[in-house]
């Protein structure tokens, strides 16, 4: 297998030793990491601390930056009529699984001398690069659209970075993130593909807490679509490996109001389209023009996964489900409980599955949302 380097959809290789970090491609396209070979048991560090005990499914050497992220449990549970076990990611250090991604990410960064980042965010994605970012001595710019309320802000604030309101909407924000790339890293979760070479680690997690095994399906909700290529590019590296003999099935859902990889989806197309949108509960997933819409979808159909829309009043409905059962999560988790009906009627979920679902937020980041359905 060659060295690792940076794929760009029209084929082009770019080394990862390149002079500044890179985070998309000449032709503009997103970046992937090219194919690694996985691990086995024998390659897990348990010196290590949560994650980076998978340090060695990583491209280059890492210093672990580490907070606690990673190491969440898998527990019984039930949704929507299905048993399941469901894997608690609002667990990790600022509340989402975007800890993941954000480790990795910025000790990479870190260990390429960058000084500052640039990140564009709302809420999750924006904390946990500002918390990483402190931990690392790094200074970082956080953009938000202007609307953005205070609330979702202030966790990356405390962290010391330097928020700033954005006119205009969620796409104003990032493309006036892109604008500033050229005077300053920009550390996007949604571009950067060293982001993704942490999410992955939550796949070899699973597969250690099941005995080493693949589930038959894991739940993930979707907007961008981190989660998504998390799972497919880690239980693909185990199946590469043998490890695994097959890839786990991804089902992963979108709120009907911005679901633009479900439509794609639905319609057989290998890439979202442009469509009405509206606001919903579930923000975290509200993305209209997701990066990595081609590889999300070709990440799905391989796994023989589906991609679902649901209802606002469905996910209020998951809310609900959920909290009943101990379960704090924002209304972006949530989804994942409100569309098990719809894979149970179409049989993705099946009597005797071992299946894990993400719930992949925080209640405490939506107080104010979940104190109206009160």
């Amino acid at each position: 297998m060659s060295a690792p380097a940076l794929l760009g959809r029209d084929g082009r290789r770019y080394p990862l030793a390149e002079d500044a970090p890179r985070w998309r491609g000449e032709d503009g396209s997103p970046l992937m990491m090219s194919e690694l070979p996985g691990i086995g048991p024998a390659d897990i560090d348990p010196s290590l601390p949560g994650q980076w005990r998978y340090a060695a499914t990583l491209p280059v050497p890492l210093a672990p930056l580490a907070l606690g992220e990673g190491r969440t449990p898998l527990l019984p549970g039930q949704l929507g009529g299905a048993e399941l076990l469901i894997k608690p990611e609002y667990q990790n250090p600022t509340g989402s699984f975007k800890d993941r991604g954000a480790a990795v990410m910025v000790a990479w960064l870190a260990a390429r001398g960058v000084p500052a980042l640039l990140e564009d965010s709302s809420g999750n994605g924006g904390a946990a690069i500002a918390a990483y970012a402190a931990a690392a001595g790094m200074e970082a710019t956080i953009l938000a659209p202007e609307a953005t309320s205070p609330a979702k802000t202030v966790q990356a604030r405390v962290h010391g970075a330097r928020v700033e309101l954005v006119p205009g909407d969620r796409q104003a924000t990032a493309d006036e993130a892109v604008r500033r790339s050229a005077g300053i890293c920009y550390a996007s979760h949604n571009w950067q593909p060293f982001f993704l070479q942490g999410t992955k680690l939550l796949a070899y997690e699973i597969w250690e807490d099941l005995g080493f095994r693949a589930p038959d399906a894991v739940l993930v909700p979707l907007g961008a679509g981190s989660l998504v290529l998390g799972c497919a590019i880690g239980f693909g590296e185990l199946v590469r490996a043998g490890a695994i003999d097959r890839l786990p099935r991804i089902l992963a859902s979108q709120p009907a109001n911005c679901s633009p990889l479900a439509r794609a989806f639905a319609a057989g197309a290998d890439e979202a389209g442009p469509g009405e949108w509206a606001q919903t509960i579930a923000e975290g997933t509200a993305i209209a023009h997701p990066v990595r819409d081609r590889e999300v979808l070709a990440a799905v159909r391989e796994s023989g996964g589906r991609i679902v829309a649901v209802a606002e009043e469905e996910i209020v409905a998951g809310v609900r489900e959920l909290s009943a059962r101990g379960w704090y999560v924002e209304p972006t988790s949530a989804s994942v409980a409100a569309a098990v009906p719809q894979y149970l009627a179409a049989g993705d979920l099946r009597a005797g599955d071992e299946a894990v679902a993400v719930l992949s937020g925080s209640g405490l980041k939506a107080a104010p949302v979940l104190e109206r359905l009160l």
